[in-house]
């Protein structure tokens, strides 16, 4: 079945209507977020500045883990989402409300966890029913759909965020702009409520015989359950631990792309300059995403899940070389396009892998231990190039490391020995 076919599906294409209209969200808020707290005039980026905004946007993520898998698997997903979405949208009116009269403290900060926090349940109940929306044969292909296109439209809300800012600097302050185009966001994830409440309550999980019983505070329990689960099924734990060190080596070139558009490719005191040159290399790198996307099912059936996932880490390793020549806007955007297209290629092939290892019953909660490992390595990824990279961004070193990084999984994690099954590719 093609990508195309896929689209048409009238049970997937529900389920995708609900994430890309979120996820389009995602990039309006998220751009408004980023011109706020790194790119302000009245505020200087930092690699520190920058790793904290990562931590504070993924510090709910991993605290709300051990207990989604929890949720998902006690009650309906589709109630689970669509509440979530309107908390998402009450809470982005709370936050354009306190960035129009001023506050930049921790009033924002609790809200904007709260914002990342509910997401966090969306995704991972989206990702947990989407076996339940198409044939076990199609996974590897509706994770692609799924997760590339959502990785695009965050790219394109990103670029309508700011379209919307221009538009609003004539008339408006800075914060005052961004208040407004977090508004605009609130509104996007009402629309993502309303997708939601077109699905039916059962209908991506968990059935009623599959609904566990029991206390909501076992949540740290079944976490420890999903890392067992994961024991038995070596494949998936490394395929997971791989992903994990991709994304988190992924974080750390984002915030070195960050910080050179920000401070050495354009004038630190023009941010519309750098916050237009970062959003061009992330434009770049979704058109990576959406080929290694298109590619992987191809490759997955040329030389199996675990081959493909060993070469796509590996040949990331090698574009992430390209940074280690040079620091130019031409070679950031090549290292952009090469790492996203790898990395995105390893992340779609081993959502099935995972997916097709796990009944319903166990799902909700493997995945919470999925989100929490990968989150994990973006905050350490996060933290590690703040130790590292100059204010100006222009380092040879992070990129280099990120490279060994990949080039290890490739060769240890992912090695032949212990990540194919029974000898088979």
């Amino acid at each position: 079945m093609s990508f195309w076919q896929l689209l048409r599906d009238p049970k997937l294409s529900r389920l995708l209507r609900i994430r890309w209209s979120g996820q389009i969200t995602d990039g309006i808020f998220q751009s408004a977020l980023a011109s706020f707290v790194l790119f302000s005039p009245e505020r200087q980026a930092s690699a520190v500045n920058a790793a904290v905004a990562f931590a504070v946007v993924l510090l709910p993520y991993s605290i709300v883990g051990p207990f989604v898998g929890t949720l998902l698997d006690r009650f309906s997903r589709q109630r689970a989402i669509f509440f979530s979405n309107i908390t998402r949208a009450i809470t982005l009116v709370i936050i354009s409300f306190l960035m129009f009269n001023g506050f930049t403290g921790v009033e924002i900060t609790v809200f904007v966890l709260v914002a990342f926090g509910v997401n966090r349940l969306i995704l991972a109940g989206l990702s947990a029913g989407i076996p339940l929306m198409t044939p076990p044969k199609q996974l590897i292909s509706a994770n692609a759909l799924a997760v590339t296109g959502g990785s695009v439209w965050v790219v394109l809300g990103g670029g309508l965020g700011l379209g919307i800012r221009k538009l609003l600097n004539f008339l408006a302050t800075a914060d005052h702009a961004d208040a407004v185009i977090i508004l605009v966001a609130a509104f996007g994830y009402l629309v993502a409520a309303i997708f939601t409440s077109l699905i039916g309550k059962s209908e991506i999980g968990p059935r009623p015989h599959e609904i566990v019983k029991g206390s909501f505070s076992q949540g740290l329990i079944e976490m420890r359950e999903g890392f067992e689960f994961l024991r038995e099924h070596a494949d998936a734990a490394r395929g997971i631990a791989a992903t994990a060190i991709h994304r988190g080596g992924l974080t750390a070139l984002t915030l070195t792309a960050l910080l050179l558009e920000r401070n050495t490719f354009n004038d630190p005191a023009d941010s519309e300059a750098g916050l237009a040159g970062l959003s061009f290399t992330l434009s770049i790198a979704a058109v990576g995403f959406v080929i290694g996307a298109i590619i992987a099912p191809y490759g997955v059936r040329k030389m199996g899940r675990h081959r493909w996932m060993r070469l796509s880490i590996f040949a990331a390793s090698v574009g992430s070389l390209i940074l280690v020549i040079d620091r130019t806007p031409v070679l950031l955007a090549s290292t952009a396009f090469f790492t996203a297209l790898c990395g995105q290629s390893v992340k779609v092939t081993n959502d099935a892998l995972v997916q097709s290892k796990i009944d319903d019953y166990f799902r909700g909660r493997v995945f919470s231990v999925y989100d929490v490992v990968v989150n994990a390595a973006i905050v350490t990824g996060a933290l590690g190039a703040a130790w590292i990279l100059p204010i100006s961004g222009d380092s040879w070193i992070l990129p280099l490391l990120v490279s060994g990084a990949w080039a290890l999984v490739a060769v240890i994690v992912l090695r032949p020995a212990k990540f194919f099954l029974k000898g088979v590719a």
